[in-house]
């Protein structure tokens, strides 16, 4: 079974998969478009450098 995650912007998704990620070893996979794009970090809640 491969969990799925998807919801609108800004509802919380990494971080649920950040904390997911804490606990247990996990290998995300983002098919966000948007966040894809150098420069485009206004209006796409893209996550941290750190965190990715």
């Amino acid at each position: 079974m491969t969990p799925v995650l998807v919801g609108p912007t800004a509802v919380a998704k990494t971080a649920v998969v950040a904390a997911w990620a804490e606990c247990e070893p996990v290998t995300v996979v983002s098919a966000d478009a948007r966040q894809v794009y150098r420069g485009l970090d206004i209006g796409t809640a893209k996550p941290s450098g750190a965190l990715l």
